[in-house]
């Protein structure tokens, strides 16, 4: 990662965390998340992410190492929390880390995570 200090602070800016309720809808048959909800959800936070990092418009180019280590049961709270953890000259990575909490109790527990790979047509700069 880069040490240069404009760049680290755009990344800390571009941090993105967003707090959404699993209601039964969104569940299967086990009564817990629907990965493809998951995988919606990690790319919604990631690519706002993307996007208040470069200010440009940006699509998806790739899902990575997306791990389900536990599962998410409805009436859950899931904390998604977005980084940009690599800028190259059109593309940039975004992890995303979603958590699972009890709505009722202090249980918190990292359910799954990935990494994003978005580009875009200009170059990815800070200045």
């Amino acid at each position: 990662m880069t040490q240069d200090p404009e760049i680290i602070a755009r990344i800390n800016q571009a941090q993105t965390k967003v707090v959404k309720a699993v209601f039964p809808g969104e569940t299967n048959h086990y009564d817990t998340l629907f990965g493809g909800v998951a995988l919606l959800w990690m790319d919604e936070v990631a690519f706002i992410a993307a996007t208040r990092f470069t200010r440009k418009k940006v699509v998806t180019v790739s899902s990575d190492k997306v791990n389900f280590k536990y599962p998410i049961p409805s009436g859950s709270l899931v904390e998604l929390d977005a980084k940009v953890t690599r800028v190259g000259n059109t593309s940039l990575d975004v992890a995303v880390n979603v958590y699972r909490e009890d709505m009722y109790t202090d249980e918190r527990i990292l359910a799954l995570h990935g990494k994003f790979t978005f580009v875009t047509q200009n170059k990815v700069s800070v200045k």
